[in-house]
């Protein structure tokens, strides 16, 4: 591991083109649900402050759902943006936030409380909006899949959860992780595979468990995470670097354990990105006859996911506003 620090200066940045050979589509509720999820949001007291709020209001987290989940129903959507919009704002108060996100102890103290309610040993403390939250995402969700996808939802936010005292000890020691540590936490720190397991639920069908588990699918997620976690840094290193130094930030691991100017870092991802899109190509042609429709869905879905997360960021305040004037911004193609 390693500590550093990159500078914008030298001129105008230019960020790589991402080629995405997957459709882009949009939900037909996408602005209803994007404004009834942020009421819900704010609603829920997850948000600090007035200002807070508004920043969730203008990043349109509805509007990730809408894109990576364009074929649901209305209230698959609906139930989809409010767990996306818990994500961003637990990432932003616990992952980041000065009080836990520096101290992977505090942070780790502060999980046992959340794995209660998603195993419903306990119920959340009526002071702890987060957790009461969770439990009603988690009763909504049993609603809508089977005992084995809502175990399977469950499962995937406790690795997720527990990924986040990795990245805190990190920032509690002002560490930047190796490339090899990065990509291999990186699948889970970003909360991916927690909506991944939502993807069949929300559209109303079934992945059983030995076609999640059978090896082409698991490649097929897995290059999706990637995709999905490798694009978010490329597109979010701004908002990251005045944030956290970006040290949880693929561009800053290439740049500092390679020793790369930041806009060769900036290349070196956009080069993963079309290998895995390459790999995923190939690796969807293996399916084959095997495949029953459900899987088939599935993996559209994976698609859905990639190249809505482009179109989602590209728009989003959340990331463009960050950074600086001149920034060249990438073609999807």
């Amino acid at each position: 591991m390693a500590t550093s620090e990159h500078s914008f200066g030298g001129g105008p940045l230019r960020i790589p083109p991402l080629p995405c050979p997957f459709p882009s589509e949009i939900n037909e509720h996408a602005a209803e649900i994007d404004a009834q999820s942020h009421q819900w949001l704010a609603a829920s007291a997850l948000l600090a402050g007035a200002d807070t709020v508004e920043h969730f209001r203008r990043s349109q987290i509805g509007m990730l759902a809408a894109r990576t989940n364009p074929a649901v129903p209305r209230a698959s959507l609906r139930l989809i943006s409010d767990w996306y919009n818990w994500l961003f704002a637990f990432d932003d108060a616990f992952c980041e936030g000065e009080l836990m996100g520096h101290r992977a102890s505090a942070l780790a103290r502060a999980l046992p409380p959340l794995f209660d309610v998603l195993d419903r040993r306990r119920d959340p403390d009526p002071a702890d909006p987060f957790g009461l939250a969770l439990r009603e995402l988690l009763d909504r969700i049993a609603e809508l899949g089977t005992p084995a996808q809502v175990d399977r939802w469950r499962t995937t936010v406790k690795e997720y959860l527990f990924a986040q005292v990795w990245e805190a000890a990190n920032r509690e020691a002002d560490l930047i992780p190796t490339p090899e540590d990065y990509i291999l936490m990186r699948r889970i720190t970003g909360a991916t595979f927690t909506c991944f397991a939502l993807i069949d639920v929300g559209g109303g069908y079934r992945l059983e468990a030995e076609e999640w588990h059978h090896p082409d699918v698991r490649a097929l997620s897995d290059l999706a995470c990637d995709l999905i976690g490798w694009d978010n840094d490329l597109l979010s290193y701004a908002k990251e670097r005045d944030n956290d130094k970006a040290r949880h930030n693929l561009v800053t691991v290439l740049a500092t354990h390679r020793r790369l100017p930041l806009q060769d870092a900036l290349h070196e991802v956009a080069g993963m990105h079309v290998t895995a899109v390459h790999a995923f190509v190939e690796r969807r042609a293996r399916l084959g006859a095997w495949a029953p429709p459900p899987v088939r869905r599935y993996v559209r879905g994976l698609e859905h996911w990639v190249r809505g997360h482009i179109e989602f960021s590209l728009a989003s305040a959340r990331y463009v506003h960050a950074w600086p004037t001149g920034t060249r911004w990438p073609q999807v193609v």
